[in-house]
């Protein structure tokens, strides 16, 4: 594994959440991610894999727990406050907006600082040429890898220092899927810190640094993607089937 800076950049520390009045999906779970490292969070469906980010993100209910972004507490804290302060998210679904050209997309991701967008649709072309292939393009017409591009691209647009990414693989090919997760490796070889959920179990522990197995609600283990591909604990109860995995 790479050496990695100490501090952490976002700490999740004992998370209750949940939707629904007194029915929690989390239940104490804990999430640690180090500046620039690349962290997986795996489990069965209905796990509470997702449900991290959104409490994350403020848009679940969080019962308990803290969320720290750096030294600041970020618990409860709305998405478009979080931007601001240097967190991307690109959801799984309704990622982009499909009546809007690819630039017009992009330009979406800086709405909060307009003048960055030349320098910074040059880093995501750059990451990225097939953005600037398609620049006019409207993204509805974009092929499902494609709109994970603009997807992406639109979450860097105000240089984050944390990237929360919610199924990325979901509904693309096997081809796709492996395109996705080299430009996970790309991004996060820029120096920005990732915290990914992916139901492609294997494939999420052969690119992240390290990674959580998420079971009820809590951490049912951890460690670094390596040690997870070869525990056998993990291999009975969680990779025979999260391989075949479509949600959580």
């Amino acid at each position: 594994m790479r050496n990695l800076n100490s501090s952490n950049v976002l700490n999740v520390h004992e998370m209750v959440a949940g939707y629904i009045p007194e029915v929690n999906i989390l239940n104490g779970c804990n999430i640690t991610v180090s500046s620039g490292e690349f962290v997986g969070i795996i489990g069965p469906n209905g796990a509470g894999k997702s449900t991290v980010l959104k409490a994350i993100l403020g848009e679940c209910s969080m019962r308990s727990g803290t969320v720290m972004l750096g030294d600041k507490n970020i618990t409860g804290h709305r998405a478009h406050e979080l931007v601001e302060l240097g967190v991307g998210y690109v959801p799984q679904n309704r990622n982009v907006f499909p009546s809007l050209t690819v630039t017009e997309n992009l330009e979406m991701g800086c709405f909060l600082k307009p003048t960055v967008f030349e320098s910074r649709f040059e880093y995501v072309a750059a990451l990225f040429p097939r953005l600037r292939e398609r620049a006019t393009v409207k993204a509805g017409s974009l092929s499902g890898g494609e709109r994970q591009m603009v997807a992406m691209g639109r979450a860097l647009m105000m240089e984050p220092k944390l990237l929360l990414l919610d199924e990325p693989s979901a509904g693309l090919s096997p081809v796709l899927q492996d395109e996705v997760f080299i430009q996970c490796k790309k991004i996060n070889a820029e120096g920005i810190a990732i915290l990914m959920v992916e139901q492609n179990a294997r494939r999420c522990l052969q690119v992240a640094d390290r990674a959580y197995v998420l079971d009820q609600g809590k951490n049912a283990y951890t460690g670094t993607g390596r040690e997870l591909l070869s525990d056998p604990n993990v291999i009975k109860l969680y990779l025979g089937t999260l391989a075949r995995s479509t949600g959580g």
